[in-house]
């Protein structure tokens, strides 16, 4: 008896539903949505930071780099 065929037995009417838990499928989706969003701006700032520092900074003057 294969896995699928047990846990049916087992769970009767209630198998292939979804269990009630904390936050619904649509949230999930929701969270999901933003957190990809949100590490898309975290790594855009963190280019814009990055040529700040390394080329637009002391191409104006505003601090020197030394490279060993």
């Amino acid at each position: 008896m294969g896995e699928a065929k047990r846990r049916k037995e087992t769970l009767g009417n209630a198998y292939g539903q979804e269990k009630g838990g904390w936050l619904k499928k649509e949230q999930l989706l929701l969270i999901q949505k933003w957190v990809t969003r949100g590490t898309w701006v975290g790594i855009g700032l963190l280019v814009v930071i990055w040529l700040t520092v390394r080329f637009i900074g002391p191409g104006l003057g505003w601090w020197e780099l030394t490279v060993n």
